[in-house]
């Protein structure tokens, strides 16, 4: 299977990921039945790279984050400050990460309070702004 960097070479020189590519992805970040420290810090990292989003990428990234967050059902403190590293990166909160933290929130078994204050903060963010033409 090809390693990490190879396909994140493949992916940005098209600059989008969909098809064989994201299957390709999928397999290699799921090896082992589960999303991995390094092949989630990797996932964020080519999220904020590549230039075209598809919606396939988008649902399948924020599906693999929290299948990494939600590993054994509970959000404690070093995943919250992993997860407000990722969404703070670009200093706002957009719709799908706050749609994203929605979903941990109903999901998880347990979290922590530094998560409960995390969730907060960020709804309190104001929503993107979008504009016709």
């Amino acid at each position: 299977m090809p390693e990490l960097r190879q396909i994140e070479r493949d992916i940005l020189a098209t600059g989008k990921i969909d098809g064989q590519e994201l299957e390709v992805l999928r397999r290699r970040v799921y090896a082992g039945d589960k999303v991995k420290p390094p092949e989630a810090d990797f996932l964020v990292e080519l999220h904020k790279r590549v230039q075209h989003m598809t919606p396939a990428f988008q649902q399948f990234f924020y599906q693999a984050i929290k299948d990494h967050i939600l590993a054994d059902g509970r959000i404690d403190a070093e995943k919250v400050a992993w997860l407000r590293r990722m969404l703070f990166a670009d200093g706002k909160i957009d719709d799908e990460e706050r749609k994203f933290l929605h979903e941990l929130n109903g999901e998880a078994q347990d979290a922590c309070p530094e998560f409960k204050t995390l969730f907060a903060k960020s709804m309190k963010q104001p929503p993107e702004q979008h504009t016709c033409g």
